[in-house]
């Protein structure tokens, strides 16, 4: 087998439009992709080894997809995906949707049906553009060979301008031929600060506010922002939120971070920004769910003027009523209002200190509730506590356990967290130094994406720990990507929380059915069973000493020895706060037969 560098040729030239399929991606830095392998492109995936290209095969499509997603938001660079026509391309559209509302720029690769076959309902013939029409930022669909180079640059440049996934349709047939292209150069947004009146507008809030607060977005992850924006809060003394799950974008050792906002988020972050004046949201679109009512507290600042930043215009003033929106660049635009901040004196100067001991003050109470907050105090909890202490075995509480597991975490820890109750709960405690280090399925809201994502992060960065956390419902849609760990030597941690339920959506038929429980108890195996006969570490935890330990051992057989470990919890049934409480009505029944279904 012949090998080359993997440099893209340049100039017009004579080619098969395969070849200029791989010569895009190699000109695009394609070093990685995800998926399992087809006919339907099996011609371009003849020459992605001497291109320099490893297709990394998975054990379903859907966790290929996450793994582009995780690996994009690592890296910093296109995830890829790609897939047989049809089923292949259809088992991807949760996980593409999960990277549209992350922003990530995945690029979905979807072989369709040839040319010949299209509408005669051939095998795997499916109408490919529809699927992903509402989580796609651009459509790229090849209308001839001649044009291969050209759409498949042009998906790779729309995703990284567009910070979101593109989907690229290529009718089999179109793989074959001759073609004479010329392989496009990657073309790159130099973003900016944005507009001079509205930058100049939001510097003078600021120089009158009197309790500023910053909250940081995942675009000060994507932007690279996170030195610019401590720069600008200590010219402020603000105290900076994380929106809701991008706690990554500011460092938890900074005096002024103060944690998340959102679902189980922290009350200190919650408690500071009920008192502010000024807000700057800094590279987030405030998604509704990031700023809802938590612990009892509504605690978004209604008579405080808001400075909205987004590199996205339609996100301005979409969600929350503001005063002044920008489209910029959250690098830029952190360091053009701290610029403009330069050798003034502003209002809140006089407050610096009283300000630095509020927040100081605030964190230490979050901290002291959240040590002394060993389990859930509900009525329903307490019963299950009190259940499961009569049955045989350990069982351990979740709040204590993620205590446990936020003390044993390595520096330059990466962590994905799934959906569901106790993952969800992991947001007041999951605090991390450095950007690119956070991963959750944001906005969709998705079972099955923690453990994937993870392992796409672990290919892009080695060289850093890798965990995932899961409930055992959310881990049976995703625990057979271990044997994709095993096979390609991958070597993640994955800590499952086995509390036999549905906890999220059981917690909602706790509060509005009467604990009538339909659908929501699991009866599982043992986790830790089926990861040794995939081959992989498996450790069951029942004693909460235990828990730091499991999870430094894991980490040093990932790191040292290669080796995938899931580490099996077992936790009580107990459960915290549901998602929504605004999101279901208390029932009720107009027929007979249901009376008493209220």
């Amino acid at each position: 087998m012949t090998t080359t560098t993997n440099a893209p040729v340049t100039g017009p030239q004579k080619m098969t439009p395969s070849e200029a399929f791989v010569e895009t991606l190699v000109a695009n830095g394609v070093t990685e992709m995800f998926g399992i392998m087809g006919s339907a492109f099996m011609d371009a995936m003849d020459i992605f080894a001497p291109a320099g290209i490893s297709l990394i095969p998975v054990v379903h499509e859907q966790g290929a997809g996450h793994m582009a997603d995780g690996y994009a938001r690592v890296s910093g660079r296109h995830g890829v995906v790609i897939g047989q026509n049809g089923p292949g391309i259809s088992n991807c559209v949760t996980a593409i949707a999960a990277a549209y509302w992350a922003h990530t720029p995945v690029v979905i690769i979807t072989p369709e049906a040839g040319t010949m076959g299209i509408g005669l309902g051939g095998f795997q013939e499916g109408n490919q553009l529809p699927m992903f029409q509402e989580f796609t930022k651009y459509q790229g669909h090849v209308t001839h060979p001649a044009r291969m180079a050209e759409y498949t640059g042009r998906c790779f440049d729309r995703a990284m301008s567009e910070m979101g996934p593109t989907q690229l349709n290529i009718p089999r047939d179109y793989f074959y031929g001759e073609i004479k292209t010329e392989i496009p150069q990657p073309q790159r947004l130099d973003r900016g600060a944005g507009g001079e009146g509205k930058l100049n507008e939001a510097a003078e809030l600021l120089a009158n506010a009197k309790f500023p607060v910053i909250i940081s977005g995942g675009g000060v992850v994507m932007g690279d922002a996170v030195e610019e924006c401590k720069a600008f809060a200590e010219r402020l003394g603000a105290p900076v939120v994380n929106s809701y799950l991008h706690n990554d974008s500011f460092p938890a050792s900074h005096p002024l971070w103060c944690g998340p906002l959102g679902y189980q988020g922290s009350k200190a972050a919650m408690k500071l920004i009920a008192k502010a004046d000024v807000v700057v949201a800094l590279g987030t679109r405030l998604g509704p769910f990031g700023t809802l009512p938590q612990h009892g507290m509504d605690y978004w600042p209604k008579d405080a003027k808001i400075i909205q930043i987004d590199a996205d215009n339609k996100m301005l003033g979409l969600v929350k009523k503001i005063t002044v929106g920008i489209c910029g660049d959250a690098k830029a635009a952190a360091v053009a209002l701290t610029q403009r901040l330069e050798g003034k004196t502003l209002v809140c100067d006089a407050t610096k200190e009283a300000r630095a001991k509020d927040i100081q003050a605030e964190k230490a109470a979050w901290e002291k509730e959240l040590d002394e907050w060993t389990h859930e105090k509900d009525p329903f909890s307490l019963d299950m506590i009190e259940e499961q202490s009569k049955e045989p075995g350990n069982y351990l509480h979740p709040r204590q356990v993620l205590r446990e597991l936020e003390k044993a975490m390595p520096a330059d820890v990466m962590v994905s967290t799934d959906i569901g109750n106790i993952n969800s709960v992991a947001n007041s405690y999951l605090r991390f130094e450095k950007p690119r280090s956070f991963f959750a399925p944001m906005s969709w809201g998705n079972c099955g994406y923690a453990f994937p994502t993870i392992i796409g992060a672990k290919v892009a960065a080695p060289h850093r720990p890798a965990i995932s956390y899961a409930g055992d419902g959310a881990w049976g849609m995703s625990l057979m990507e271990t044997m994709t760990c095993v096979r390609h030597n991958i070597p993640v941690t994955a800590v499952v929380f086995h509390n036999r339920q549905w906890g999220a959506e059981k917690k909602n038929q706790v509060d509005f059915y009467n604990r009538r429980f339909v659908a929501g108890e699991l009866d599982n195996q043992s986790f830790a069973d089926i990861a040794k006969a995939m081959g992989a570490e498996g450790i069951v935890v029942d004693k909460l000493e235990d828990v730091g330990p499991a999870l430094k051992k894991a980490i040093d057989m990932q790191m040292n020895e290669g080796k995938t470990t899931i580490i099996e919890i077992m936790c009580t049934r107990e459960l915290g706060d549901p998602f929504r409480r605004d999101a279901l009505s208390k029932p009720v029944r107009l027929l007979d037969k249901y009376k008493d279904y209220v």
